[in-house]
């Protein structure tokens, strides 16, 4: 199998992942932290947190840092895989 079909292969794979899931999984979509909140509303309902925050952040706000924080992820693992293959084919060379 040649590289470009392996490529292409991981590519649809990769696609399918991310979407299949979202066809055929009928259900709601909500964060951790409310998650946890209604847990804990449920367990313990006369619970009061300790402290809150001191300023609350716009949701647009709070998508745009997740972003930046899932792209400087994705930067930062790029950039090691980028790291070890060129120290592979560079062993490869010597």
């Amino acid at each position: 199998m040649s590289n470009r079909m392996k490529n292409m292969l991981m590519a649809v794979s990769v696609v399918l992942l991310a979407v299949l899931p979202l066809i055929f999984v009928k259900g709601e979509f909500g964060g951790a932290d409310d998650a946890a909140e209604n847990v804990i509303k449920m367990l313990h309902p006369s619970y009061t947190p300790w402290f809150s925050s001191l300023f609350e952040l716009p949701p647009e706000t709070e998508s745009m840092l997740f972003a930046l924080q899932a792209a400087i992820g994705a930067g930062f693992i790029g950039f090691a895989f980028g790291v070890f293959k060129g120290r592979a084919s560079k062993n490869k060379a010597q």
